[in-house]
């Protein structure tokens, strides 16, 4: 029997109950699809622990396992830009957590399962700075987060260049939104807003390399 309440305070002040995995799957199959595009973005506005992210994450890696499983470098390249196209929002900080740790094991499971002792750390860093960027504990009512000092939610979004490099672009979720972007689990954000203006533009980088920018 799968858990829907963490505990009764937390649906009293939240309205908190995770959907169950059969239900989540019903509905992900009517979009079945976009789940199994690499690229195709979602964006869940209140992502619990990560029970429509996680099998979304499942759907697509399953596809770059398919298609690019037998070369390293390519599983790795179209692996983390399955992770970069998920996008998700909690108010309870530990759920953001939570979903970060799981996606990350999908993620690690399967890389691991595949390659061994190959397997690369610049990859899983890279992974995890993804999440950490793109999973984000805030409010999606006045889309700002939750720690302190509270600021506007900004997301990044990861486009893929050159085969290896990635190029990213910070927006405010506001903005997107004001831009008449309906905030929902099923949004693939494409050209229009790409070509909006950003709030802040980094240099491409390679895939591997993704983490290495923040601390310059």
């Amino acid at each position: 029997m799968e858990e829907q309440v963490k505990s009764k305070e937390r649906v009293a002040e939240h309205g908190e109950v995770l959907t169950g995995k059969r239900e989540v799957n019903a509905m992900l199959d009517l979009v079945k699809q976009e789940t199994e595009r690499i690229e195709s973005r979602f964006l869940e506005p209140a992502c619990g622990n990560g029970n429509f992210l996680a099998p979304i994450l499942e759907r697509k890696l399953a596809v770059v396992e398919k298609r690019y499983g037998k070369s390293q470098l390519d599983f790795e390249r179209y692996a983390i830009l399955a992770v970069s196209s998920i996008y998700g929002i909690d108010i309870q900080e530990d759920n953001v957590q939570q979903c970060r740790r799981r996606l990350f094991e999908i993620f690690n499971l399967i890389y691991l399962r595949l390659f061994k002792n190959r397997t690369n750390d610049n990859c899983r860093e890279s992974v995890r700075f993804i999440l950490d960027r793109n999973i984000i504990w805030g409010d999606a009512l006045d889309l700002k987060t939750k720690n302190e000092p509270r600021v506007p939610i900004v997301f990044s979004e990861w486009s893929p260049l050159n085969g290896s490099m990635l190029k990213r672009r910070d927006f405010f979720l506001s903005f997107l939104l004001n831009k008449q972007h309906q905030l929902s689990l099923f949004n693939d954000e494409n050209q229009e807003v790409n070509l909006n203006e950003p709030v802040k533009e980094y240099p491409p980088v390679h895939f591997l390399e993704v983490a290495d920018v923040d601390k310059h």
